[in-house]
């Protein structure tokens, strides 16, 4: 994994797992690395680790289970939930970007559209 330098590590860590969970590739109920294993496969700190796994616990995301370790909620609502964060939080910048370019909110939209509809005709060939 390649960490932006303008964003705090823990909080790519953080969009990583989430990117994992939303994915697929770690499902509910999957135990994760532990701490020292997931620090040394991204190669940061096992401080910086904790604390994206901290604020995933807190936010309900991941549970920890005393003695086991780490593992992706069952809870699908929160999973749902998770979801709707990231997304809103991709079109949040998105949005700001397409602002500063002086775009009017119906030419953002008319522009997405047209960028949807080219992604399905390339993914339907």
């Amino acid at each position: 994994m390649e960490f932006d330098d303008k964003i705090p590590i823990y909080y790519q860590i953080k969009q990583y797992l989430y990117q994992e969970i939303i994915t697929d590739r770690l499902k509910s109920g999957d135990q994760l690395p532990a701490v020292r294993q997931l620090a040394a496969d991204l190669t940061v700190n096992v401080n910086t680790v904790q604390r994206a796994l901290t604020e995933l616990i807190q936010e309900g995301v991941l549970e920890t289970k005393r003695g086991r370790g780490n593992f992706v909620t069952d809870d699908m609502k929160v999973l749902i939930d998770m979801k709707k964060r990231v997304i809103a939080t991709e079109l949040d910048r998105l949005y700001h970007q397409l602002s500063e370019l002086n775009l009017s909110a119906e030419e953002m939209k008319d522009a997405f559209a047209a960028y949807v509809d080219e992604q399905e005709v390339k993914h339907d060939n």
